[in-house]
């Protein structure tokens, strides 16, 4: 009986093979309304001066705040094992990695 409950209570989570891929990030821009935060990932690539928008998630304000919680958790988790973060200082705007942290290319 205990498990019959269980299991009702229990979501199959299904990853298909593209999505399991994953798709890579180095922005992401956040914007919200009254009913909806949209996380749109972007890729910025070196000497390309267009980015492309890779992924676009929709919230609503409770699920922000949930993934919210739930990225501070797991960065606490990572930081306890590897050490901290670099932190990136903001500085006027949107932090955008142009150099990727490594030597500018010289021709």
């Amino acid at each position: 009986m205990e498990d019959d409950k269980l299991n009702k209570n229990q979501i199959s989570i299904e990853l298909s093979e593209e999505v399991a891929q994953g798709v890579y990030s180095n922005l992401a821009i956040i914007t919200h309304s009254s009913a909806e935060f949209i996380l749109d990932f972007v890729r910025i690539m070196p000497g390309v001066p267009k980015a492309q928008v890779k992924s676009r998630i929709i919230l609503t304000p409770e699920h922000a705040k949930r993934l919210m919680l739930a990225l501070k958790d797991n960065i606490t988790k990572y930081e306890t094992v590897h050490g901290p973060i670099k932190k990136v200082e903001n500085v006027g705007g949107t932090v955008l990695p142009m150099n990727f942290g490594g030597p500018t290319a010289q021709a």
